[in-house]
Parts: structure tokens; C-alpha cells; sequence
């Protein structure tokens, strides 16, 4: 078949199960389910920009999915005088000074001739710095915490508007991938891994214990909004109007609209990502990345400097990663750091990766819409299949009971069997690299 023609047909058959599931189900499921796919497509494109493009393998993609939902907070989120007050100053200083050991520590070891004295000295650097940074920051993090802590307890964010957040998510991602990038890409390709993966966990470990700038696992409620709320939007006349129009009740309608409008602002955001990363794939900088991937001695031998373009494929990557992160923060309304779970924002994303075909932009946001649409749709369709299946039982069987309340479990089995049925009948994906 024509790949072009298989695309569009694939497409289409996706097309048809969301409709399916507004018609069947309801047009509010199928309008979350779009909008957590086309976040997810965006996720998928950076892992596929990383891995698809350079080899480089992922698997932290959970923190800088989580330092991109950080930046929605800092910037969106009001301020609270009263913990700058008590202890705003104290907590930037403490930061400062931070910063300031480690800074040292890297100028000892570069400017100070090998041997033990080198060693010595910048071991007392960080033990001095490090009890003088928390003489400073230890008190004021406590006092931030004491303000109000049922529903502040931290700093707040900058009060700006929401939609700001999300290039400064990718930008945070991206300074994040450059520190990780710098100590592991000239490594072998497995110390990559075992990088990105400690500093996502230690990324999260961050955003549940730093109170003064999370509220930790208290959670961040109530962030900005980037469209009305459907309580607002229940008001405004064309709402109403339409509701009658379609016989949908205005509460309905206003919920659809609010989803719809997330939906307009996913969709611009995934097509530019979309055009440049195509634009990328196609230039001299993409076949380079191309013949990195596939032989990275001959790259070295026609003079390219292969670390260099790692590490600028690996910014690319996760900042895009950070970006899909402020995105979902910001459909969400919180930061909620106890659900960044492994699962769902690393083995997921790189499933949909795989079943979409690595190295081709179409097949990643394919396989992003595919996979998160099973997703959600496994726990009521394995329900479904299990009422089916034990229906000849008694309703107050005991392996009936047990099977149903079982049903939510056949997420991971369907992944799994999903990426199975992949490897085996379709290896390159639903729409390979060409």
C-alpha cells in the first residue's frame, strides 16, 4: 500500500474511534481522551526526536515531564506575601549560596593541579558549603511552610499568565537535559540511561518534599486557566444559543466547548512541532543525525563532532518533553506530583514510540493518539469483556465478582499484548521511518 494512503487511512480509523466513543459513550470522554492524546503525541515526539533521530535512549522522560508541569506553578500561580515575608529572602539566599559551593567546587577542580590536595580541597568546599547553605535555607523553608499551610504553605509563582508557562517548561527541561547531557552523552549509551532516570527520580523526590516551592503532596490547586472554566462559560449567550441548537443541556455544552478550546490550542502547538520537526528530519541537520545514529565511527571520521550533536538533540528532546509536561499541568488546573508514575510517563510514552514507528514525526504522534486511546479505554472495555464472559455465572459468584473487580487491571495486559502483536507483525511500527 501507498505509505502516504496507509497514513491517512490510519488517521482515519483513529478519527472514527473517537467519534464512535462520543456517539456510544459521550462527547465529554472522548473530548479528555483527545486531549490527553495530542499531550501525549507531543511527548512522543520528543522521545522520537531523541531516540528516532540520534539512538539516544530516555528513560527519565518522567522528571522533565514534571519539571515542565514546575513551571506552570512558578509562573501562573499568585504569589503568597505573607511566605515571601517570612521567609522569600532567607529561601533565595539559601538557593544562592547553593548554587555558589557548586560553582566552586567545579572551578577548584579545573583550575587546581591533579592530586590529593585537589580532591581535599574541593571535598571541603561542599561539606563547608553545604552546612552554611542550610544554616540559611533550613529556617526559611520551615517558615514558609507555617504560613497557612492547609492550603499555601509555599512561595506562589510569578502571576502571570498561564500560556507563558509552557515555553518556559521546555526552556526548564532543557537547561536540565544540558547539565545531564554534559556529564553522560560522551559516555556509553547505558550510563545515559542510568543518568536520566536518577535524575528523574530525584527530580520527583523534589517536588514531593520541597513544600516551600510545590506544597509538596498537599498538591497545587486551582491554577490559572487557559480557557473559562465551564461554570464561566455557562453564562456567556452563544453558549446557551448552541446548547438548544444541538439539545444538549448548557452545563453539556459548556464542558464540550472548554475541552474543545484546549483541543485548538494542542492541536497549533502539536502542528508547529510537527512542520519544524518534519523541516528538521529533512535538512543536512537531520541526515546528520541520521548517519550519527546508524554509524557513529564514520560520522567521527568525516569530522563531526558527535557528542556536540547529541547533546543538542537530547535538549531538543526533553525540552519538547517539558513543554507536554506545562501542557497537561495546565489542562489539569494542579500540580499533583504523587502522579508522576513510571509507568504512565516512561514505559507509556516509549510504547507509543515503538507502535508508531521510530524516526518517522507521523508515526509518533500516531502512535500517541493510538496508545493513550487504549489506555483509557482498557479498564471499561476488559470490564465489558468480563461481564460477557462470566455472564452464564450467578451475579453473587464469587469468581464472577472477583474477575470484574479485576477488570481494571487489563491496562498493562493490553499494553503489553499491544507492544507484543507490534514486535512481531509490524516491527518499524504502524507508519515506519522511510
Amino acid at each position: 500500500m501507498n505509505p502516504v494512503l496507509r497514513s491517512v487511512l490510519l488517521f482515519g480509523l483513529v478519527a472514527l474511534a473517537f467519534v464512535v466513543t462520543g456517539l456510544m459513550q459521550s462527547w465529554n470522554l472522548a473530548m479528555i481522551i483527545l486531549n490527553m492524546s495530542l499531550v501525549s503525541a507531543v511527548m512522543a515526539l520528543g522521545v522520537n526526536i531523541q531516540w528516532g533521530y540520534a539512538g539516544l535512549f530516555n528513560v527519565g522522560i518522567m522528571g522533565f515531564t514534571a519539571i515542565g508541569g514546575l513551571a506552570v506553578v512558578l509562573v501562573s500561580a499568585d504569589p503568597v506575601p505573607e511566605a515571601w515575608r517570612a521567609g522569600g529572602l532567607g529561601a533565595m539566599l539559601g538557593l544562592a549560596l547553593g548554587v555558589a559551593t557548586i560553582l566552586a567546587a567545579i572551578a577548584i577542580w579545573k583550575r587546581m593541579p591533579k592530586g590529593r590536595a585537589r580532591v581535599l580541597a574541593m571535598v571541603a568546599t561542599l561539606i563547608a558549603g553545604y552546612f552554611i547553605t542550610r544554616s540559611v535555607f533550613a529556617p526559611a523553608r520551615e517558615a514558609i511552610a507555617a504560613v497557612n499551610p492547609a492550603s499555601e504553605g509555599y512561595l506562589g509563582g510569578a502571576g502571570l499568565y498561564v500560556l507563558w508557562s509552557w515555553p518556559v517548561g521546555a526552556l526548564f527541561a532543557g537547561g536540565l537535559a544540558w547539565v545531564v547531557g554534559k556529564v553522560s552523552l560522551g559516555l556509553r549509551s547505558d550510563y545515559l540511561a542510568i543518568a536520566t532516570l536518577g535524575i528523574s527520580e530525584i527530580v520527583i523526590a523534589v517536588l514531593k518534599f520541597e513544600n516551600w516551592a510545590t506544597r509538596g503532596v498537599n498538591n497545587v490547586v486551582g491554577l490559572p486557566r487557559a480557557i473559562p472554566r465551564p461554570v464561566e462559560m455557562q453564562a456567556y449567550p452563544w453558549v446557551q444559543t448552541l446548547a438548544d441548537d444541538l439539545g444538549m443541556s448548557v452545563v453539556e455544552m459548556a464542558s464540550i466547548v472548554e475541552k474543545l478550546g484546549y483541543t485548538v490550542l494542542f492541536g497549533i502547538v502539536l502542528a508547529i512541532l510537527i512542520a519544524l520537526s518534519e523541516l528538521a528530519l529533512n535538512s543536512p541537520w537531520g541526515r546528520m543525525m541520521r548517519a550519527i545514529r546508524d554509524n557513529e565511527i564514520a560520522a567521527r571520521a568525516m569530522g563531526k563532532d558527535v557528542t556536540a550533536r547529541h547533546l543538542t538533540t537530547f535538549i531538543l528532546g526533553s525540552g519538547i518533553c517539558g513543554l507536554a509536561g506545562a501542557m497537561m499541568v495546565t489542562l489539569d488546573g494542579q500540580l499533583t506530583p504523587g502522579n508522576y508514575d513510571p509507568l504512565r510517563f516512561t514505559f507509556l510514552i516509549w510504547v507509543m514510540v515503538i507502535v508508531g514507528g521510530s524516526g518517522n514525526n507521523w508515526g509518533a504522534l500516531l502512535g500517541g493518539m493510538v496508545v493513550w486511546f487504549i489506555w483509557m479505554q482498557a479498564e471499561p472495555m476488559g470490564r465489558a469483556a468480563m461481564e460477557f464472559l462470566t455472564g452464564f455465572m450467578a451475579e453473587d459468584n464469587a469468581l464472577r465478582i472477583h474477575l470484574i473487580d479485576q477488570s481494571a487491571h487489563t491496562r498493562p495486559i493490553m499494553m503489553g499484548l499491544a507492544l507484543l502483536l507490534m514486535l512481531r507483525f509490524a516491527p518499524r511500527g504502524l507508519i515506519p521511518e522511510r
